[in-house]
């Protein structure tokens, strides 16, 4: 199984998930929002400027993403 890495605040409540598998960082391209009415909150998709998915920003994250995923984050809590 594949390792991700995630981060989390949960202050704001907001995580992101990393989907580049190497220590390099992918330059940003673009967001793509997805429908915060069709998804009940919002999920935010990052691309590269290749068009490849390289990761997936979460906000309400606790209650879109499971607990154990939250508990393993990276913590990046504002002070």
């Amino acid at each position: 199984m594949t390792s991700l890495r995630v981060t989390y605040d949960a202050k704001a409540n907001a995580a992101y998930i990393y989907l580049n598998q190497d220590d390099t960082e992918a330059r940003f391209g673009w967001m793509y929002p997805c429908d915060p009415v069709a998804v009940d909150g919002m999920i935010n998709l990052d691309f590269d400027v290749s068009g490849r998915l390289i990761g997936v920003e979460v906000l309400g994250a606790r209650s879109k993403l499971p607990a154990h995923l939250l508990d393993s984050a990276e913590r990046i809590d504002r002070c």
